[in-house]
């Protein structure tokens, strides 16, 4: 049931923290040519950068507050925080990024047209397209390795991970990349045709593209705050686990919730191995619960004894609805 919880959760600090560093040199850079050139697309860009980078701060408190230990008030620990504070990097993203850059390249749509200096614009877009590929390098580099460790390709993984920092950061710097492209394409366009709405439309695609990927991210943060279950194979491995321990006879009831990233919420039922006393029932039951919150993976483990009529798992049995 490990799932490398800890190592997980330093490699994301350090891809945030590449993350951040990137977008602030990138932002300030993209805000200066964007004075100086007056495109659209780049202020689109400027926005989508700045948004980038006030995202990485929420980003760095999600991860420092979800790794508070579980106390008296917060049972089942802190880690459901990251998916707070990764939600407010989200509308970040999207009010910020995808507002911002839509509405001013609306506006430029019927703007009157002023003198562009495409040189500083294409210089401060290929520096930028090189510093968010070393961010984003080193967001895929932990998104194949967490992936590989659990026999899933990196993009489904990305999907299913608990781990909203990982997802946030892949999916800003993917988006970033596709956006420099975006804006890079309207100011060619602009300087080809000599017609700025080439530029504006720059910037109106880049506003939606960070408009999508923001909606994404608030979705999947929603779904883990409102409790989401873990993927059925997950699920069985738990089970057969269980099963196979020598003082269980049988599991009738298992379920598995993550409240943090890559942490779990264990609540099952078990019928114990021969017939002891009701002192010596519980005594069991919590070593069991015990022994099973030693993982890394497991924050908070319920174990309870079956009614006498529940019907038992079966390996390789779905998880219950």
């Amino acid at each position: 049931m490990a799932d490398d919880a800890k190592s997980s959760g330093g490699e994301s600090l350090v891809t945030v923290i590449v993350a951040l560093v990137a977008n602030a040199l990138i932002a300030v850079a993209k805000s200066i040519v964007a004075v100086i050139t007056g495109s659209a697309s780049m202020v689109a860009e400027a926005a989508h950068s700045w948004a980038d980078a006030g995202n990485e701060i929420f980003l760095l408190v999600a991860e420092r507050r979800a790794a508070k230990p579980r106390d008296d008030q917060h049972p089942f620990g802190y880690g459901r925080e990251a998916y707070v504070w990764s939600m407010f990097a989200a509308f970040g993203l999207f009010g910020a990024g995808a507002v911002v850059s839509v509405w001013h390249g609306i506006q430029s749509l019927t703007a009157s047209e002023g003198e562009t200096e495409y040189l500083w614009a294409y210089v401060v877009l290929g520096i930028s397209f090189v510093l968010e590929s070393v961010s984003f390098i080193q967001a895929t580099r932990q998104t194949r390795a967490e992936a590989r460790r659990r026999g899933l390709h990196a993009l489904p993984f990305l999907g299913y991970t608990s781990n909203p920092t990982l997802r946030a950061v892949f999916a800003e710097d993917a988006a970033a990349l596709i956006g420099i492209v975006l804006a890079g394409s309207g100011i060619v366009l602009h300087q080809v045709t000599g017609n700025a709405v080439w530029d504006a439309v720059g910037s109106i695609l880049v506003g939606l593209l960070l408009g999508v990927v923001a909606i994404y991210l608030i979705s999947r943060n929603r779904d883990f705050l409102v409790g989401e279950t873990v993927r059925p194979e997950l699920w069985r491995k738990v089970l057969d686990e269980l099963t196979g321990s020598p003082e269980v006879e049988r599991v009738t009831f298992l379920h598995l919730e993550f409240v943090g990233p890559s942490r779990m919420l264990l609540v099952a039922a078990v019928d114990l191995v021969g017939d002891e006393t009701e002192s010596q029932v519980a005594e069991k039951l919590t070593a069991i619960g015990r022994r099973i919150e030693e993982s890394d993976a497991i924050e908070r483990a319920m174990v309870t004894l079956s009614r006498p009529d529940a019907p038992t798992l079966e390996p390789g049995a779905a998880p219950a609805a």
